[in-house]
């Protein structure tokens, strides 16, 4: 789950937190309701509501976040289910149908589902001012622009070259799509394993949202990174990602490589440009055939 833009995570975290309290309020009157249909006093489906908290707490995030969040999709849909399933047993209860063992199980397996997921977001947002990305333990977009500006005042003072690499993941969607957000997190942490432990400590490596992994490259030159990254392409496409239903997947991913010298230095080249060579060279790896390394020359400039 990357972080948000504008909420503070002691705000988010505290308007989940009451989600939860609100919850397990419902869970007690919904216990009488299914279990006591007369004793209780409760008369229809109206009194036990939906509890409207999440609703109100997804609204809010919604407006904070920059990016799509899977996270609190997931959550959206166990809250959906939650709630049909629970409705549907009450009806059958309040007609004079008590819940049987499978029906009240379902429903108690969809609410410990639903509370993990809370609990999982809450952990996530907890950390998200570190500066870390909870999922992959890699560097979040926190810092960024600012490492990328010392490295420019260092080349500035030593002449030492440097790159920064955007590494997108091939085809990344159709794991989600194929095989759940699970299996997508599964591939992100395996991915940011792979190059996490194959950079060197000196560099950098940052999720930028998404399936998009930025390599910062220090005191190295154009193809210098090129063989560093074609190495890492070549680890990854032969790493195996286990999947929780025994499935395993093999995935790849694209590399654009753009390298900051005396030449930038001269035309005095920004940061944010220099991530824009990155991605055009990103852009031509994609379009060259994928699981592939194209660098940034003047030939990828556009016209």
């Amino acid at each position: 789950m990357s972080e948000p833009a504008g909420a503070a995570p002691s705000t988010t975290i505290a308007g989940l937190s009451a989600v939860v309290d609100e919850h397990l309020r419902w869970l007690t009157r919904w216990h009488r309701a299914a279990f006591f249909p007369r004793e209780s006093g409760l008369t229809g489906l109206d009194d036990v509501p939906v509890p409207p908290g999440l609703a109100a707490w997804v609204a809010q995030m919604r407006q904070d976040m920059v990016a799509d969040q899977p996270a609190i999709d997931r959550l959206m849909l166990l809250h959906e289910q939650l709630h049909r399933m629970g409705r549907l047993l009450l009806l059958r209860a309040m007609e004079g149908d008590p819940p049987d063992h499978g029906a009240y199980g379902a429903v108690m397996d969809r609410f410990d589902e639903f509370i993990q997921q809370c609990r999982r977001i809450e952990r996530a947002l907890s950390v998200a001012g570190s500066g870390i990305d909870p999922l992959t333990g890699l560097r979040n977009r926190t810092g960024l622009m600012e490492e990328v500006g010392r490295e420019l005042a260092r080349f500035a003072r030593t002449g030492q070259p440097f790159c920064v690499a955007l590494c997108d993941l091939d085809r990344f969607k159709s794991v989600n799509d194929t095989f759940g957000h699970e299996a997508g997190d599964r591939v992100l942490v395996a991915a940011a394993g792979c190059l996490g432990s194959g950079i060197r400590a000196l560099d950098e490596a940052f999720r930028l949202g998404g399936e998009e992994i930025l390599i910062l490259l220090k005191e190295t030159g154009l193809e210098e990174a090129v063989a560093v990254l074609d190495r890492l392409r070549a680890d990854l496409a032969a790493t195996p990602v286990q999947l929780a239903d025994g499935h395993v997947l093999h995935v790849t991913a694209s590399f654009g490589v753009a390298c900051h010298g005396l030449a930038e230095l001269a035309i005095g080249l920004m940061a944010d440009q220099l991530l824009e060579r990155a991605d055009q060279a990103l852009y031509a790896a994609k379009h060259g055939g994928r699981n592939r390394v194209e660098a940034w020359r003047p030939a990828h400039s556009p016209p």
